[in-house]
């Protein structure tokens, strides 16, 4: 990496945090400032303006996200069914880590860019649908090599996998109980063990 590029990583690494707590569209160029030590006009050198540096570090924090996630479809886990209660089992052991840093990456620019950064509102669709890409994947090979019910909807399990998990964060993270993502989590599980696996007839 050239000398430029490395400063502008670091100015990534050290706001990524700050951006997914605080808001990308309510973090100042002061609060950057404070959080690198860099100066304004430091900051500007390397970035156009605070709108493309929020979009750097939300590409660097849902990444992040995604490659843990990845990590539960490696080669560690044998069959396609351990793979999809991998995923699952990861929201379980890391959301305190997840939470500490101000929560879901995605979840936090899809309700915040909703209806006021639309540049990072077009990131974070791409995030999803990477995600229900990722996961219906799995899905549709289970159903290809005879591990999973062959009549299901790959697509619209994987979507509600999305919608069940970012929800029960979403009550854990504002209530400070992890109840509702651990009920969420079941809930996939269930679908999994019901609906997915193909069962002996």
């Amino acid at each position: 990496m050239s000398k430029a590029e490395k400063t502008k990583q670091f100015i990534i690494e050290k706001t990524a945090a700050l951006f997914n707590s605080k808001g990308y569209t309510r973090t100042s160029l002061s609060d950057i400032s404070e959080a690198t030590g860099l100066t304004k006009g430091s900051i500007y050198g390397n970035f156009e303006n605070r709108d493309e540096l929020a979009i750097a570090v939300y590409k660097f924090n849902s990444g992040l996200l995604g490659k843990n996630l990845l990590r539960s479809f490696g080669d560690e886990f044998p069959t396609l069914l351990d793979k999809l209660y991998a995923f699952v089992a990861f929201y379980r052991k890391n959301w305190h880590f997840v939470f500490s840093n101000g929560g879901c990456p995605i979840m936090n620019a899809a309700t915040e860019s909703d209806d006021t950064f639309p540049n990072l509102k077009k990131q974070v669709a791409i995030s999803f649908e990477n995600w229900k890409k990722t996961v219906s994947k799995i899905i549709l090979k289970g159903q290809e090599n005879g591990e999973f019910n062959a009549e299901i909807n790959a697509d619209e399990f994987s979507s509600l996998f999305i919608m069940l998990i970012e929800g029960g964060i979403l009550l854990s993270k504002t209530t400070d109980d992890e109840k509702y993502l651990n009920l969420a989590l079941d809930r996939v599980i269930s679908i999994i063990d019901k609906e997915i696996k193909k069962n002996p007839s």
